[in-house]
């Protein structure tokens, strides 16, 4: 309020007073008792456009304009205005016609007629995009926050638990700043006596100078480095790593510390455990033998094919007692291990302890143990169920070479000599068969066969098609 309006404003008529009251507020509204809307004046052509393009505003009540939520704010400032009160700023939310609310601050004068009074408006909308500019970055602050926390969280978990040995210290003064359980387990040290203390410390005096020279060379090039050392004390063995970082300006080491000597003897006793749990549990028969053939161990399988139920039973015997026939099968894949320290699928039978025989194939290695003497490694597959499928397909004869040798030492000599001769005039016919264009006066001529002996060789070997035998029978 001016202290003496009269004198520096003077009679001041109604059209300077719209002007003024134009120009200093961004919306400038009067209203009658009623609070229907008389005129209306806007700082801002957009604005004017956005709130009332369409002219709508005049006439209508000014509760009428704005959200049905701010309807009772209006209320309050025409009842403030009434009484003479100094009407508080408030907040009315005005819809457009982009379709997202305007939001004006408006306060109510009263100009000194009982049915008039006027409304001026301040244009919030560049200081709510500045709140809502606000609440973004706080908001994406806050998830940066709970995002560097879960970080922190995972990756002091993960230094906790890590059973490799890690410290970080200072690069400039190496002093150690913190260590997990695995270091303190390592060093053999009290966590609080290893903070703040000095980390060449913690080693071999003749190692300190080179490890001085590795930090060194990685707080100048910034480069990963390691180095082998000896811990103070007991002088264990020790690869040591270290890595460069800046945390909060200033420059960290992350070290890290293997016990080589347990991680050898880890890593064979891991691998220890899993070769016998493969030899306990593999499907195929296992076998270990002395370069006698005298059996050290045995697995499952193998006790499952030889009709045994403890290893006790073949431990201290000689595999022959089940393996080929006796005296035979077995020398003979005993001096080929000797000879060449492998064999590969090699065909023969396996005997049970009640008379039961398994077509196996056998590969066979020779190792030697840690006291230089010889072993033999077997493996023993149960093949009868694809000799036997084989052997279903073709009912009458082998089909190929590679089945009859599978045969050596099942069938008599004899035997193997006519299944060879029938196999080999098979082969014969079918081939001058194909020569000739399945034509049979052909292709008995290039045998030097009769017609009638040839069509009887291809109903013996199942070559001869139906209407093909007809013909001949006719003839």
């Amino acid at each position: 309020m001016f202290k003496s309006p009269k004198e520096s404003l003077g009679d001041l008529g109604a059209q300077a007073a719209a002007k003024l009251i134009a120009a200093a507020a961004d919306v400038a509204v009067v209203i009658d008792g009623r609070g229907v809307v008389r005129d209306v004046a806007f700082n801002k052509d957009e604005l004017s456009l956005e709130l009332d393009g369409r002219g709508r505003w005049r006439g209508s009540k000014l509760a009428e304009i704005v959200t049905a939520e701010t309807r009772s704010k209006i209320n309050e400032l025409l009842q403030d205005a009434t009484d003479g009160k100094a009407s508080a700023w408030r907040q009315v939310n005005h819809p457009s016609s982009v379709g997202v609310d305007v939001p004006v601050l408006y306060t109510a004068v009263n100009i000194g007629r009982d049915d008039r009074f006027v409304l001026v408006g301040r244009d919030l909308r560049q200081l709510a995009t500045m709140q809502q500019r606000l609440i973004s970055a706080q908001q994406s602050m806050e998830r940066d926050y709970v995002r560097l926390r879960h970080a922190e969280t995972r990756y002091r978990l993960l230094f906790q638990v890590s059973a490799e040995a890690v410290m970080m210290i200072d690069a400039q003064t190496t002093g150690i700043i913190d260590v997990n359980p695995a270091a303190i387990s390592l060093l053999n040290q009290a966590g609080p006596q290893l903070i703040k203390s000095s980390f060449t410390s913690l080693f071999d005096p003749a190692d300190v100078p080179a490890i001085e020279n590795c930090l060194s060379d990685i707080r100048a090039t910034g480069r990963d480095g390691s180095i082998r050392v000896r811990l103070a004390g007991n002088r264990r063995a020790c690869q040591l790593a270290a890595s460069l970082f800046r945390q909060e300006r200033a420059s960290l080491l992350l070290v890290r510390l293997s016990d080589q000597e347990s991680a050898s003897d880890r890593a064979a006793v891991s691998a220890a455990a899993l070769l016998s749990s493969y030899f306990d549990t593999a499907p195929d028969a296992t076998v270990i033998t002395r370069d006698d053939g005298t059996i050290i161990k045995v697995n499952g399988a193998f006790l499952e094919m030889a009709q045994l139920s403890h290893e006790e039973q073949v431990r201290g015997e000689s595999l022959d007692r089940w393996l080929g026939r006796s005296g035979v099968d077995f020398g003979v894949l005993l001096a080929n291990l000797k000879q060449s320290g492998t064999v590969k699928m090699f065909a023969t039978l396996l005997r049970g302890a009640f008379g039961a025989t398994v077509d196996v194939e056998v590969s066979a290695v020779s190792v030697t143990h840690s006291d230089d003497k010889k072993r033999f490694g077997f493996a023993i597959r149960n093949v009868e169920k694809r000799l036997s499928g084989a052997i279903a397909s073709s009912p009458e004869m082998p089909r190929s070479i590679a089945q009859l040798t599978g045969m050596i030492g099942r069938v008599p000599l004899r035997d193997l000599v006519r299944e060879t001769t029938d196999v080999i005039e098979k082969l014969s016919i079918e081939a001058a068969l194909e020569l000739t264009g399945d034509n049979r006066a052909s292709a008995a001529e290039m045998l030097g066969l009769s017609r009638q002996s040839l069509y009887v060789k291809l109903r013996r070997f199942g070559l001869a098609e139906p209407a093909a035998e007809e013909g001949a029978d006719d003839e």
